[in-house]
C-alpha cells in the first residue's frame, strides 16, 4: 500500500515535534517547571497561586524562587499562536515565552535580556517588559484573553487582544542561536490564568 509522504512524515514525526509546524498551537503547562507555590488545573491547562509552598522536587528544571511555569511545548521554526485567559488574572501577572534555557532559580527580571519576552499587569498597570525600563501599555478596553503570536520566522514575538485583535505589543527577537522557545506564565497572587484550548 502507498502512503503518502506527509502521512509518512505524520507517523515518523515524534510528539515531542509536532509542535514545529507552523499554526494555532495546543499548549499545555509542564508541571515539572512550576513553581511550588503554584497549582496546576487537571487539564494542565489552568494555574494559580497557592498560599503556601507545596513539597515538591527541586530539580534544575523548577522554577524556586518567581512562581513561573513554562509550556510543555517547545519551538525552534515557523509561525504559532496561542491564547491565554487572563480576566481572573488579578493585578500581578505575565503572559509570553522563554528561550528554553531561562534560568530557573533566583529572582528574573523578565526581560529580553534574561530570555524572557512578556507582558502583563502589574498594580493594575499593563506593561510590556522591556529593558532598560518596562513600557505601560494604555489599552483601550481590558482584555479578558491574550493572544499570543511567535514567529521564528521574522523573529519576532506580538500580543493581541484574543476577542478584537487589537494590537498590544510586538518584541524583535534576538537571534537566539537556534534556541527553542516555550510559552511561559509568572502567577501573582490571587491570579488564575488559563490557556485556551
Amino acid at each position: 500500500m502507498l502512503v503518502s509522504r506527509m502521512e509518512r512524515e505524520e507517523r515518523e514525526t515524534p510528539a515531542s515535534e509536532v509542535e514545529e509546524m507552523s499554526g494555532r498551537a495546543d499548549v499545555t503547562l509542564d508541571r515539572d517547571t512550576m513553581n511550588p507555590f503554584l497549582i496546576l488545573a487537571g487539564d494542565q491547562r489552568g494555574v494559580g497561586r497557592r498560599q503556601e509552598w507545596t513539597s515538591l522536587p527541586d530539580t534544575p528544571e523548577r522554577f524556586d524562587t518567581e512562581p513561573c511555569v513554562l509550556g510543555s511545548q517547545a519551538f525552534a521554526a515557523g509561525r504559532h499562536h496561542w491564547e491565554v485567559e487572563v480576566a481572573e488574572a488579578g493585578d500581578w501577572w505575565a503572559v509570553g515565552v522563554a528561550q528554553e534555557s531561562v534560568r530557573r532559580k533566583g529572582v528574573l527580571s523578565f526581560t529580553p535580556q534574561e530570555g524572557i519576552w512578556a507582558v502583563g499587569q502589574w498594580f493594575g498597570q499593563y506593561y510590556a517588559f522591556t529593558e532598560p525600563d518596562w513600557t505601560p501599555l494604555h489599552l483601550t478596553c481590558l482584555p479578558r484573553a491574550i493572544q499570543v503570536c511567535l514567529d521564528l520566522t521574522d523573529g519576532r514575538v506580538a500580543f493581541a487582544d484574543a476577542e478584537n485583535e487589537a494590537p498590544i505589543f510586538a518584541f524583535c527577537l534576538a537571534p537566539c542561536s537556534g534556541e527553542r522557545l516555550r510559552p511561559w506564565l509568572w502567577v501573582g497572587m490571587d491570579s488564575w490564568l488559563k490557556l485556551c484550548p
